[in-house]
């Protein structure tokens, strides 16, 4: 069973930083796709940055390039996320997601959109105060 769980939400002010960690497990492919996805109240899901097993660089959407990064640590199967800069118009649950993914397919096919054929995680909250 595939299981995908996020930790590491949590109450920010406007500027200040936050790390997302997704543990994965139950997940065998060798070739996948992973990302980090966000919904805020009212507002379709959307993709932030994702990451392939092949030699592709991240995407990142753009409110977030230059501010977000996102990491794997294939020995523990963690996807981190890194926000740094926290802006007001960042407060969603921010949830990851994988597929089966051929390393040749550039992350940016995986996001920016929502798939429900995706795994996901439960979410966790990131509100920011401004």
């Amino acid at each position: 069973q595939v299981q995908l769980v996020e930790t590491g939400g949590g109450q920010v002010q406007s500027g200040e930083s936050l790390r997302l960690s997704c543990a994965v497990s139950g997940f065998t492919v060798s070739s996948y796709g992973i990302g980090w996805f966000r919904q805020a109240p009212g507002k379709e899901r959307e993709g932030v940055s994702c990451i392939n097993t092949g030699p592709n660089s991240p995407f990142y959407a753009d409110p977030v390039k230059g501010r977000f990064a996102i990491s794997k640590d294939n020995r523990t199967f963690t996807v981190y996320l890194e926000m740094n800069t926290l802006q007001p118009e960042d407060p969603a649950v921010y949830s990851c997601a994988a597929v089966a993914l051929s390393p040749t397919t550039p992350p940016a096919t995986m996001c920016p959109r929502a798939n429900a054929d995706y795994y996901w995680g439960q979410g966790t909250q990131v509100p920011v105060s401004s």
